[in-house]
């Protein structure tokens, strides 16, 4: 298990761009698949996008393919999602998960088609993203 905590949600105003951050204070990330997923009222959780344990591996859904992109930084123990063009339906609490089944981790054991699972193992808490004018 590992503590993720995620940063960087708030208001913007439709086409504007936040970058939201899922940091762990304790157990290195390196070999972990780090997934984005959101969830607005009312609605099911939706996965996003995923980043591996090796350069170059990613996955996005067709719902934010060419607006979100996802990155790590492995010094600072950081992954990242940086997204633009925002909509006022990109209107969620976002969370970020992780996940390591013992060797370094690949996005294609998380996702199917258009659908990235949520077998990810670890959660963080969650934060806003508000999309109004």
């Amino acid at each position: 298990q590992v503590d993720l905590v995620e940063t960087g949600g708030g208001w913007v105003q439709p086409g504007g761009s936040l970058r939201l951050a899922c940091r762990s204070s304790g157990v290195s990330l390196d070999n972990y698949a780090i997934g984005w997923f959101r969830q607005a009222p009312g609605k099911e959780r939706e996965g996003l996008s995923c980043i591996g344990a090796r350069d170059g591996d990613t996955f996005y859904t067709n719902s934010v393919k060419g607006r979100f992109t996802t990155s790590r930084n492995k010094a600072e123990n950081t992954a990242y999602l940086q997204m633009n063009n925002l909509k006022p339906e990109d209107t969620a609490v976002y969370y970020c998960a992780a996940d390591f089944a013992g060797t370094p981790a690949w996005c294609d054991t998380y996702y199917s088609g258009n659908r990235l699972s949520q077998d990810f193992r670890s959660w963080g808490q969650g934060t806003q993203v508000t999309v109004s004018s």
